[in-house]
């Protein structure tokens, strides 16, 4: 186990007017599951590389427990990495693919043996030892593709968006299992995706990555209730969510939101954040699960409508997507009830939570502090 510390990591590929990883720093500690999430070409594999030992460094540092690494072979980093195309040897089965790193090592014939029985059955792979890859299906390369991970007892795991080679079903499979192992081995690790299922139900933090730089590093619920920009806000959440034009006025001693041909108070913002945008345009976020077909809860809460026509009715089984337009033609998602008798075509109000609203800078698309 180990503790990564990376430090003003920059990559820039020959020919390259731009920097393609620019300034990453962060902590990952002992024993922490970290996700690195983006959309592609935001730098998340070409910074895991550099950690690999893959790619060499432009500047910044990496270290592990202290100690650089930057011009450390791959091979003596004690990193196991995990691809995103398995990676197995083809003309060898999946006991030799196992045993493969611990022999090169030079390590004695019985301890590989050990090792390998032992994650082939804490994988399920022991019937399949005698395999080629060719013979397994897509889950089980990748469990052996984890297990000759695994069976190298490394400081750092590094996975590269293991699971996109895979169906949906099977991908939460493995998806789980992935966790399981990672929880029993307290293995320090750091996984790249785009997926932001896999990195909101994996992640112990997650850091989100854009344009080659860090955007926002936490806890995956606490970026998800506090996203730092419109970026954030949009990226994590499916469906994302909703941005629209407002202005915020000041009325007596607070403030009030006017959008969609409503007004309401601009609640769970602190006023001291909200002072400097008195009287001028705002952006307001709103979750599309904070959009209700009734007036619910207390007296004061959820009791904002708007109204809205009905484009498209989405049922999901457990629930159902309302693709609406606004009064001013905005695209607006609400993900409500499964019960639902609204139709498309139908003009409605529906309730928004003003306890939940989200609100931005329209000019640097930063968010306005809320009170926690």
């Amino acid at each position: 186990m180990a503790v990564v510390t990376i430090d003003r990591l920059c990559k820039r590929y020959d020919g390259a007017a731009d920097l393609s990883v620019r300034d990453v720093s962060l902590t990952v500690a002992d024993g922490e599951f970290m996700v690195l999430l983006g959309p592609s070409g935001c730098g998340k594999s070409s910074a895991l590389r550099m950690i690999a030992g893959l790619e060499p460094i432009t500047s910044g540092t990496i270290a592990i427990d202290g100690r650089p690494i930057n011009h450390v072979p791959a091979k003596d980093r004690d990193i196991a990495m995990v691809f995103q195309s398995y990676a197995l040897y083809p003309h060898m089965t999946v006991r030799e693919n196992l045993a493969f790193g611990l022999r090169r090592r030079k390590m004695p014939a019985a301890e590989i043996d050990r090792r390998v029985q032992r994650v082939a059955e804490k994988l399920g792979l022991a019937p399949f030892l005698a395999r080629k890859p060719h013979a397994l299906s897509g889950g089980q390369r990748q469990r052996v593709a984890l297990g000759r991970a695994i069976v190298r007892d490394p400081k750092v795991f590094l996975f590269d968006e293991p699971l996109s080679n895979l169906d949906a079903a099977l991908r939460v499979t493995t998806r789980n299992e992935l966790v399981k192992q990672q929880h029993e081995l307290g293995t320090t690790t750091i996984y790249v995706t785009h997926d932001q299922v896999e990195a909101m139900t994996m992640g112990d933090r997650i850091c989100i990555m854009n344009g080659g730089e860090v955007i926002q590093i936490g806890k995956p619920l606490e970026v998800y209730r506090n996203p730092v920009d419109t970026f954030v806000a949009r990226f994590l959440g499916n469906p994302p969510m909703n941005l629209m034009a407002a202005r915020l006025e000041r009325q007596g001693g607070g403030y009030r939101l006017q959008a969609g041909g409503s007004s309401f108070e601009a609640a769970g913002h602190a006023p001291d954040a909200l002072a400097p945008h008195a009287g001028g345009p705002v952006t307001l976020g709103i979750r599309p699960e904070d959009l209700y077909e009734e007036p619910t809860g207390p007296a004061g809460a959820r009791r904002a409508a708007m109204r809205f026509r009905i484009q498209a009715v989405e049922p999901l089984g457990a629930e159902t997507l309302l693709m609406l337009s606004g009064v001013s033609g905005e695209e607006i998602t609400a993900r409500i009830g499964r019960d639902t008798a609204l139709r498309p075509g139908a003009e409605a109000d529906l309730f928004l939570d003003t306890a939940e609203i989200h609100l931005f800078d329209p000019k640097t698309t930063k968010a306005i502090p809320r009170t926690l």
